[in-house]
Parts: structure tokens; sequence; C-alpha cells
């Protein structure tokens, strides 16, 4: 199963005199085709991290996760049959959005030294009834390892 990504470009906005005034960055479009018909956002929420925190590892089976990192940045580490995959997401990394699909535990580090802010879009949306935050276990994954930084795979 291949993890999928998006990256998103970054707008500059500018006033009447035409002086930038801030950033845009469109998360999410029903024309880039990114989400399947079946995996549409049901809810948006926002969740933080503080600086060299780590959120997870976690494993849902009913939702998919598809997260966006609006300030700050972020390294998503995903284990698939026993084989670490990372991304990033986040002010140095296009804003990518990355879907973590239902089965895929996942564990979300803040990179940075302020808090992260991060979106996540799941399908389906979550309620507290649903039972589905399960714990994953990345013992073996080395989150300090400067190494693991890159985004390369390690088993």
């Amino acid at each position: 199963m291949d993890i999928r990504t998006l990256s998103h470009k970054k707008f500059t906005t500018k006033d009447e005199t035409g002086e930038a005034n801030g950033f845009l960055v469109p998360l999410y479009n029903v024309h880039d085709g990114f989400f399947e018909a079946d995996k549409h956002p049901q809810q948006v929420y926002l969740t933080t991290i503080l600086p060299g925190k780590i959120k997870g590892p976690h494993l849902h089976f009913v939702r998919t996760g598809f997260f966006t990192c609006i300030k700050g940045n972020v390294r998503v580490v995903l284990k698939k049959e026993g084989v670490y995959e990372t991304f990033y997401s986040g002010e140095n990394h296009d804003y990518n959005s990355i879907e973590v699909p239902a089965g895929i535990p996942a564990a979300v580090q803040c990179l940075g030294d302020e808090e992260a802010y991060m979106l996540n879009m799941p399908n389906p949306a979550w309620t507290p009834e649903m039972n589905d935050e399960h714990t994953a276990d990345f013992s073996d994954f080395d989150f300090e390892n400067p190494r693991s930084l890159t985004g390369d795979f390690f088993g």
C-alpha cells in the first residue's frame, strides 16, 4: 500500500498597493483529486504538539487520517509490515498533506523549538463511542537519532 501525499503551494497575498500582507495555502480542494470518493474528510480538527514531543504511536482500524501541519514542522512516522517510513509536513515541507490509511500505525513528532499546529481531516469523523484508539509498538524506532530525520526507510 502506497502512502499518498500532496504538497501545497504557498501564495503571497498582497494589499491594494501590491505590498505583501501575508500568505495563503489552499489545503483542501475537491478538484485536486487527492481524496478518494469515499474518503473525503468528515471532520477537521486542530491538534498541537509541543516541542520535542511525540503524539502516538497509535493505530486506527476504522479511521483514515489526513494530516497537514500548518505551523511549525512535523515528522509522521508510519510502520508498514514492520518497516518504518517517514513523511514531513509543515512550513519547511510545502505543508504536505499525508494520508494515513486505517490499519497503519503512526506517530507524529514536533521537529521545532515551538509548538506545531496540525490539522487532521479524518474519515469517518471521530466520536467517543467509536473505540478506535489503539496503541502501537514503535520501541525499535529511534526518535532521537538524527539519521532517522532524513526520511529514509528503516527496518
